[in-house]
């Protein structure tokens, strides 16, 4: 256990320094904007910053710098029990985000009259120019103070939407593709396809009931005259319209707006008319999770109820192609169960067993593939080390594939409202990307399915026929 312990009064001596380091970062700026309601742009915004200063750099907040004092008087000079009187500092510059400083406390003066104690406060950066200077005024206290250090909790700085936004600025370069948006009725299903067509990810073919299509771009004062509207009488036929679209190649991909799921993939599996391949389609929710350091995609979720290994195995391979069209070179994907270890009275790990054996026999190709494992030790490097698993994707997962939908779906509604996953979701295995929004979906979660099926059909190695 770490102890802290203070110097009292008559311990500290004229000349009796401390100091302490901190390199500046992004979480620091934006957890002291939190806390103080300070969102000037010069702090939180990069393209403001690149247009009005020389260095091109957002800068933190000058206070912020000031607060290193603060942990540096109470820890270690004085420590324990001292009481701040007063404080005075003259700002020099501000600090830049990513720049190292170094912060000195130096006792000058004791007055005995209610043990004060001032120091002189310099803050420094790595090449030894000022930040501040100054001076503290503090209470030193008289009795000898030695306690443990408090453990404070992990702080994690939420960026809502920060992978779903990541999406569609990757598709900056690619021009865009035509999509069939389906009864886009109500607010988000129209909105989020104008201001993806505004973002220039699709050219929308808007597909449905022309006077209610009509009505809600009323409500939301939208100027339809720009985009192709496809009258149908309901929702059925818009979906079968759809789907023609899709199939005859006037469309690159389709997006659900306001109807129920099973309405539009009724219309795309039938095999006279519909736009399925060899392939067994399966959906994938890209999931944006706050405590996640990177994208993480649940399959299947949607679509395939109890999968047998055979479509397991496409659900798989679906997967790896959408996490390669995303940038993930060599995906991890992590095969999920109720255990790590093959169990032969679990049929989902019998199946993660010969998927694995697939993958080694090149019948899966693209990612690396493990399982069983359980939740923790797919996405907990911690869970899988405790429990001596030595494997490539323990840990560290991009991809987790769920044993049937039931599961899948739990795991993505789970880190949606307890975890603050935002999400978005694509359909793979049909000739073209369907975008499988909610209708309770964002709008910057349709704009990410948007950018999904561009980057889907742009990218070289999604090719199923």
């Amino acid at each position: 256990m770490e102890f802290l312990e203070n110097k009292t009064f008559d311990e500290i001596k004229l000349g009796d320094a401390a100091s302490t380091s901190h390199t500046l970062t992004l979480e620091d700026i934006q957890v002291f904007a939190s806390l103080s309601g300070d969102v000037n742009p010069t702090h939180l915004d990069a393209e403001f910053a690149a247009e009005w200063f020389p260095h091109k750099k957002i800068t933190g907040h000058s206070l912020w710098a000031v607060n290193l004092l603060s942990g540096l008087l109470s820890t270690k000079l004085p420590g324990p029990g001292c009481v701040y009187q007063s404080q005075n500092v003259d700002f020099k510059r501000s600090v830049n985000l990513g720049e190292k400083v170094t912060v000195t406390i130096k006792a000058i003066k004791k007055i005995p009259d209610g043990n004060r104690v001032i120091f002189a406060c310099h803050c420094i950066d790595e090449q030894g120019q000022e930040i501040y200077t100054g001076t503290a005024e503090v209470f030193a206290p008289a009795q000898k103070i030695k306690r443990p250090r408090a453990d404070l909790p992990k702080l994690y700085v939420n960026r809502p939407g920060t992978q779903l936004k990541r999406l569609v600025d990757m598709t900056e370069n690619y021009p865009p593709i035509r999509m069939a948006v389906v009864h886009p009725v109500d607010h988000n299903s129209l909105l989020g396809a104008i201001e993806a067509a505004e973002r220039n990810l699709i050219i929308p073919v808007l597909v449905g009931p022309i006077n209610k299509i009509r009505a809600a771009a009323e409500e939301e004062d939208i100027d339809l005259s720009d985009f192709e509207v496809i009258d149908t009488e309901h929702s059925h036929e818009a979906a079968s319209r759809a789907v023609a679209l899709a199939r005859s190649g006037e469309v690159k991909a389709i997006m659900k707006g306001s109807l129920h799921t099973d309405e539009l993939m009724r219309a795309a599996v039938q095999k006279s008319t519909g736009i399925g391949t060899a392939r067994r389609m399966s959906h994938v929710f890209l999931m944006d999770v706050p405590t996640y350091p990177r994208p993480l995609l649940v399959t299947d979720a949607a679509i395939n109820i109890d999968p047998n290994l055979e479509e397991k195995k496409d659900i798989v391979q679906n997967a790896i192609e959408l996490a390669r069209a995303l940038g993930v070179q060599e995906p991890k994907v992590a095969l999920l169960s109720a255990v790590e270890t093959v169990n032969s009275q679990l049929r989902s790990t019998l199946e993660a067993a010969a998927l694995c054996k697939m993958a080694h026999r090149k019948q899966i190709v693209g990612g690396i593939i493990d399982g069983p494992l359980a939740f923790d030790n797919a996405v907990s490097l911690e869970a899988a080390k405790i429990k001596g698993i030595e494997s490539d994707v323990a840990g560290q997962a991009d991809i987790l594939v769920a044993p049937d939908l039931e599961a899948g779906n739990m795991v993505a509604k789970q880190l949606e409202y307890l975890a603050s996953a935002q999400s978005s979701g694509i359909v793979l295995g049909a000739r073209v990307p369907i975008a499988l929004t909610s209708r309770a979906d964002s709008v910057l979660s349709r704009m990410a399915s948007c950018a999904i099926a561009l980057l889907l059909v742009r990218n070289k190695q999604w090719a199923i026929t």
